[in-house]
């Protein structure tokens, strides 16, 4: 049987920057409440001089106090590890300024603080790779609200509900919407992790198949490209591990395949599924 192999096609999508806003929008915008944070360090306070000090006399020309600011560095917004929607917001933002192209995902991960290096690095910060006050303030003034498309569509979403074509044997049972995979056996899911699917013009095929042929270390002679845990379901259409969707996440699509970014969550994939196991398809 002749097999015709399809894989990644790359192509970024750049998003230019708003305008800054005015400080006040800044401070509204901020997730982080002005009692502090939630990894209980305190804001940082400016005590403005008194323009008339208690006890002075009537007529006596007024003696400003001396401004106090506290030195304490920027505390830490988010670092590497951190999860929750905070994350997904500043992720979901530092997409609106190119500087990250992976989907908001909640976790701060090496290509968050990459991204996050990099914005810093442009803008004469530290590159510390943590968002701080200072980070995450000017990140705030160049972009806007992201709002749940930004936030959740573009990956990283909670897996949608199983089709019910998947509620019975082993199948791999894949959403379109939510862009997630679930391992299911005898309607108990397995395993989830997020994937990839064709572009418009070389779309992943929807309906119910079974894996025909299991390929550890598949390389497409037809794009030149790797295809590691290759398991072909639909002609030449795969699951399979992919360099670039791992690198660059949605800002790109295959030529049809399911990508997977998570090598080690299909390299465990690959060793349970069997040739015949069912793969369902959805929206």
């Amino acid at each position: 049987m002749k097999v015709t192999e399809f894989s990644d096609a790359s192509r970024i999508v750049g998003r230019p920057a708003v305008a800054v806003a005015a400080l006040a929008v800044l401070v509204g915008c901020t997730a982080q409440p002005t009692s502090g944070d939630a990894k209980g360090h305190s804001p940082i306070r400016i005590e403005l001089p008194h323009s008339s000090p208690p006890g002075r006399t009537a007529g006596a020309k007024p003696t400003p106090a001396p401004s106090a600011v506290e030195t304490t560095p920027p505390h830490i917004v988010y670092t590497r590890g951190d999860t929750g929607p905070g994350v997904r917001e500043l992720q979901a933002r530092l997409r609106q300024v190119a500087w990250l192209f992976d989907g908001p995902t909640g976790t701060y991960d090496d290509l968050t603080v990459q991204a996050v290096k990099g914005f810093q690095g442009k803008r004469g910060l530290p590159r510390t790779g943590e968002t701080d006050a200072v980070t995450w303030r000017r990140l705030v003034g160049m972009t806007h609200r992201p709002g749940k498309w930004e936030l959740y569509l573009m990956g990283g979403q909670p897996a949608a509900a199983p089709d019910r074509r998947c509620l019975t044997g082993r199948v791999l049972c894949i959403s379109k919407t939510s862009r997630t995979l679930r391992w299911m056996v005898d309607g108990r899911t397995v395993s989830t992790m997020s994937v990839r699917f064709g572009t418009q013009f070389t779309p992943t095929r929807e309906g119910v198949f079974h894996v025909y042929w299991k390929s550890r270390h598949h390389f497409s002679t037809l794009y030149h490209s790797p295809m590691p845990y290759a398991m072909f379901f639909s002609g030449g259409q795969a699951v399979h591990y992919s360099y670039d969707f791992a690198a660059r996440g949605y800002a790109g699509g295959s030529h049809g395949c399911v990508n997977v970014r998570d090598e080690a969550a299909i390299s465990r994939l690959f060793a349970q599924v069997r040739n015949g196991d069912k793969v369902v398809v959805y929206w």
